[in-house]
């Protein structure tokens, strides 16, 4: 144990210190502004980041994670102190400390992620906006409203009344935290919101302005004892869940995100639940605010390439000595620069990257009703608004049927019925179904993930009815048979399945289906179809309709670049399925298919690029780390060239494509020791695979990267009729035969 300590010495002073003062510069002005918010005493913010960072470091379950005082929590905050008074509220922390302490030892804080995006961004928006608004009536001179609305009602005779000096202090603070982001990388060493401050402090005091400065004589070492909260205990115990919920969900949610940005361990949820817990019962008890984990001092650490809890663990140190010893320092803040400073942090809460996040999932009216209700009704009611919209959508989303029916040329209906079926979609499901003419012949697909009885019955009685009128109507269930089972009275589970590959992907399409031609494709043995195209054109739609919905988010992810590790080169013969015979996926090979699986040697007649340019690109850009060469049995390339070109008479670029397979066959007919037989092809088929090998090392890059180990070159054999893969062995070093 000590020894890990001492191994751990060098990397905390050379990381996690550097990070921990980088956090303290950035908490200190954070923190008094958070309390100005918040109606507390200042030094209770100072309280409550020390606490977050010695309690809340030490005992939570993220490395990186730093916790304190969270603007998201100061409207419920400056209720409490409003409703209950400050010492009240401080026990309304503790007990809220408990709360999730207590949710912390059994487990629960996963639960806590359920709650969508949407709400909690919008809740963070809505904070922003109050934020900004009660205190740009500082930053002019005046006093903070009660409300959002009340602030917005009373702005203009406040513009009226501004104070020179008191603007100028914030405009000047506003003006440094917005060019501060635009200096050299050496200059934004100190953290905008500290050098802003010292520039708002220094110019006031120069010039003798008029403007309130922050004292905080002996107010860090007096202790505010908490009391019960006196009232309707529903509302205290309303309030006490409120903070607990409120400040864990924040924290939770800054974990999981504070994850993303850092290669070490993972966050353990539930102790870091517990850890909150433990720091809000002790801040509360010394009189501070309510703690949460803080996504700008967490991504402040992560930048500042803190590893280790020890970076927010010594940042409350750094607060706990700065408020002892250097508190005095603070008096040469005006107050109305820190309110210039929350008022840009408010603004920047109105996050417009949260809102394209949103977007793209159809989230906007939970994110603007949240943000809404948090400015009209308070953070509570906005809360609840949010999370009750947010139910309705989702209970939408999963009732919501979608039914779509379209003629075929052939006089035939195609239907298809998508979503999860249950009563609620029955009205839509029937109308949509009774306008398909009767005596129709029906194609009905069903791409649904549950079934109740009610739509079942629906379906079924329509079926029933339209076949009764001379129709027919041919269901096929894409994903678990509901239908078919509810139609044999068998009991199906209630939950949803999770979609399955379509049966048989992989056979010709003449084999594919065992029931009569249905879009143009032929039932086994039944008549070829006029044309390729009418095969191809079915087969896109039954991609579309069985498929894509099951591959879209693996090519969602792959569109943004292709990241394959080995290059495939076989043979353009219809058998040979790369991806069938290695069991690879999307993005896993970089292909290239051509008679006979030949690759050109270096300086070869006739000259051909294509082969080696996707040589270079695969080697030299994507980097892949194996080249494999897949021939099969009964090649008709090979088979040509043992003929003697007499097979390719008639096909001149045949013909002169098959000279890069000479060296193939003078090397088989150099080392064969067996007169020509029925296996001589089969044979050829091997060495031209080890002769291929031989070939790409004619290439220089590739010969290099091959000695240096960073490339394999590898052989494989795919017998048809056995439907095998044979590994080849290495090419011999002297296989190569001169022409």
């Amino acid at each position: 144990m000590i020894g890990d300590t001492l191994r751990r010495v060098p990397s905390t002073l050379r990381y996690d210190v550097p990070a921990s003062l980088v956090v303290f510069l950035i908490a200190v002005p954070l923190s008094l502004g958070i309390s100005m918010a918040s109606g507390a005493p200042l030094a209770a913010g100072l309280i409550a980041a020390m606490v977050g960072g010695i309690v809340a470091g030490a005992l939570g379950g993220s490395a990186v994670q730093v916790s304190g005082p969270a603007a998201g929590l100061s409207l419920v905050v400056a209720d409490l102190v409003q409703t209950y008074g400050w010492r009240a509220t401080c026990m309304i922390t503790l007990m809220a400390g408990l709360v999730q302490l207590v949710l912390g030892v059994f487990r629960a804080a996963r639960a806590a992620l359920a709650v969508s995006p949407a709400v909690i961004h919008g809740m963070l928006a809505g904070v922003g906006v109050a934020i900004a608004l009660s205190q740009l009536h500082i930053v002019l001179g005046g006093q903070p409203q009660r409300s959002a609305l009340a602030n917005i009602v009373e702005l203009p005779a406040q513009l009226a009344e501004m104070q020179g000096h008191t603007v100028v202090v914030g405009l000047l603070t506003i003006a440094m935290l917005a060019l501060w982001t635009r200096l050299p990388k050496r200059v934004k060493v100190v953290p905008a919101p500290l050098a802003a401050l010292l520039v708002a402090g220094v110019t006031a005091w120069a010039f003798n302005w008029d403007v309130t400065r922050i004292d905080l004589s002996d107010s860090i070492t007096e202790w505010t004892v908490p009391v019960l909260p006196s009232g309707d205990w529903h509302r205290i115990v309303a309030s006490v869940l409120l903070v607990a919920l409120l400040a864990g969900v924040e924290s939770l949610l800054c974990s999981v995100a504070v994850d993303g940005m850092h290669s070490g361990p993972r966050a353990d949820l539930d102790q870091e639940l517990s850890g909150q817990g433990v720091a809000n019962m002790v801040s509360g008890a010394l009189g501070g605010l309510p703690v949460a984990g803080v996504i700008v001092r967490s991504t402040a650490n992560v930048q500042a390439g803190g590893r280790t809890r020890l970076s927010a663990f010594l940042h409350g140190v750094w607060v706990l000595v700065f408020a002892l010893g250097f508190g005095w320092m603070i008096k040469l803040i005006p107050m109305e620069a820190l309110a210039a400073l929350l008022v840009f942090i408010g603004v920047q809460m109105v996050n417009l990257g949260h809102v394209r996040k949103v977007h793209g999932h159809g989230e906007v009216p939970v994110y603007l009703v949240t943000m809404g209700g948090v400015l009209v009704l308070g953070l509570a009611e906005g809360v609840l608004a949010g999370l009750a919209l947010a139910a309705l959508l989702a209970l939408r989303r999963l009732t919501w049927v979608t039914v779509k029916t379209r003629p075929e040329q052939d006089g035939r209906f195609h239907a298809t019925i998508s979503g999860s079926l249950t009563f609620l979609g029955v009205p839509r499901l029937t109308h949509e179904l009774r306008a398909i003419p009767p005596g129709a012949a029906v194609d009905l697909d069903l791409n649904i993930d549950f079934m109740d009885n009610a739509a079942f019955e629906a379906i079924h009685s329509w079926r029933l009815n339209h076949e009764r009128l001379g129709g027919s109507v041919d269901i096929d269930e894409i994903h678990d048979e509901w239908y078919a089972m509810a139609a044999s009275g068998t009991r199906r589970s209630r939950s949803k399945t999770p979609p399955r590959a379509p049966d048989r992907w992989w056979l010709p399409w003449s084999h594919r289906h065992s029931r009569p031609a249905r879009h143009g494709v032929p039932a086994p043995g039944g008549p070829r179809p006029a044309s390729v195209e009418c095969q191809l054109t079915a087969g896109a739609r039954e991609y579309h309709r069985r498929t894509a919905p099951l591959v879209r988010p693996i090519f969602t992810e792959l569109a943004r670049k292709q990241q394959p590790t080995h290059l495939f080169i076989t043979c353009a013969d219809s058998r040979v399925i790369p991806s069938l015979i290695t069991a690879s996926g999307p993005g896993d090979l970089f292909t290239v298919r051509n008679i006979g699986n030949l690759v050109p040697r270096r300086g070869a007649e006739p000259h051909d690029d294509s082969v080696v340019a996707a040589i270079e690109y695969a080697t030299q850009v994507l980097g892949v780390h194996t080249i494999t060469v897949c021939g099969h049995s009964g090649c008709g390339a090979m088979s040509g060239l043992l003929s003697g070109g007499v097979k390719a008479g008639s096909l001149p670029g045949l013909r002169r494509w098959l000279r890069h397979g000479y060296h193939s066959l003078a090397t088989f007919i150099e080392t064969a020791d067996e007169p020509l037989d029925a296996g001589a092809l089969d044979r050829l088929c091997k060495v031209n695979v080890q002769q291929q090998l031989d070939n790409l090392r004619t290439y220089r890059k590739v010969d290099e990267q091959v000695r240096a180990g960073q490339l394999e070159l590898v052989g494989l054999y795919f017998d048809i009729s056995s439907a095998r893969v044979h590994m080849l062995p290495p090419p011999p070093a002297s296989l190569s035969v001169k022409i």
